[in-house]
């Protein structure tokens, strides 16, 4: 009785390894002391981590954070990317490991019709030239520009995102949608299902959605870029590893194809120098495709309640890993008795 005592005096601390919204912040706030790591280093996490219940997480988790962090019960990711977490050891610790599916799925797809759009006119090299070129060298650079209208789009994993993507540009630009994933009867009607190397034949833009496993780790090799039309371009805001960043970077340099825009990457941060860098024909974000005031709003007060309601006991609806409920409530047991 007196152990139970002092676990009931011993305050419940949740870790934001990455900042969220100010609304999910005060819904932890209420019941929860919130840790937060100053600049995400994961060495930092690591330490702050141990003396906290649960994390929420937006970029990924050292590999041996469970065993750094024992006391560590849930996890909450930002997003969709199960691959932040080393979920075998999850798991295996009986940490709880749940996403927020869909939230942030409207800013994705209003980012792809962006990227495409900025492509097809050109838009970041204009804008680059206007401000150190005469103004109608800038205006030669529009002599390549292109509706989108009548083009065709091809998405690769068509979930929530690419959903929302493929209704946004049949409706409203009158294109064409190819669509391909593991279930090609799952489709919405706006997509037509084919193959991927059909789809890579066919498409003058290319949207990744896909995540990360190991089916999908450098899907777009260089064999399979170079089955893409030489004039299409390339949209990635799945995980950067669908795609092998060194073959990308040898079939923009060579003009295989026309261009790419990136959100995602390989490794989370690019570094100072990175050979994209170089590359006129790749216009590159950090990634924030999912990150708008509004998606920003909903998925802070979205994790803010689901790490709540795992922290009580809950089974969440969207646990990433259903295998490790036994041994949490195994835990949460041992910490009550």
């Amino acid at each position: 009785m007196a152990d139970t005592d002092h676990m009931a005096d011993v305050a419940e601390r949740v870790l934001l390894i990455d900042p969220i919204d100010p609304s999910g912040v005060a819904l932890l706030a209420a019941t929860l002391e919130v840790i937060e790591t100053p600049d995400g280093d994961p060495a930092r996490a690591r330490q702050l981590a141990r003396d906290c219940d649960a994390a929420i997480i937006r970029s990924r988790l050292p590999d041996d954070i469970f065993e750094a962090a024992p006391r560590l019960r849930a996890v909450t990711i930002h997003g969709t990317g199960t691959d932040l977490v080393p979920l075998e050891s999850a798991t295996a610790h009986g940490v709880l490991v749940a996403n927020l599916p869909g939230e942030n799925a409207q800013s994705v797809a209003e980012y792809c019709v962006m990227a495409m759009l900025m492509l097809a006119r050109n838009a970041a090299a204009i804008t680059t030239a206007i401000r150190s070129e005469p103004w109608d060298a800038a205006r030669s650079r529009s002599a390549e520009v292109h509706e989108i209208a009548g083009m065709t789009c091809g998405i690769v994993g068509v979930g929530a995102i690419g959903t929302r993507v493929a209704g946004i540009l049949h409706r409203g630009f009158g294109m064409r949608v190819l669509g391909t994933q593991r279930r090609l009867n799952r489709l919405p009607p706006e997509a037509e299902p084919v193959t991927l190397d059909r789809l890579l034949s066919e498409s003058d833009f290319v949207v990744v959605t896909a995540p990360l496993s190991r089916d999908t780790h450098h899907l777009f090799d260089a064999e399979r870029i170079a089955r893409m039309k030489s004039g299409a371009w390339l949209i990635n805001v799945g995980r950067g590893a669908v795609i092998d960043e060194q073959a990308l970077i040898e079939a923009l340099r060579a003009r295989r194809i026309r261009g790419a825009m990136l959100d995602v990457f390989e490794h989370y941060r690019l570094a100072p120098g990175h050979p994209l860098f170089a590359l006129d024909n790749a216009v590159l974000t950090p990634h924030l495709a999912g990150i708008t005031r509004e998606s920003r709003m909903r998925m802070g007060a979205a994790a803010a309640r689901l790490t709540l309601a795992m922290l009580a006991g809950e089974r969440p609806a969207n646990l990433v890993n259903p295998q490790a409920w036994d041994a949490h409530c195994t835990r949460r047991r041992a910490a009550t008795t």
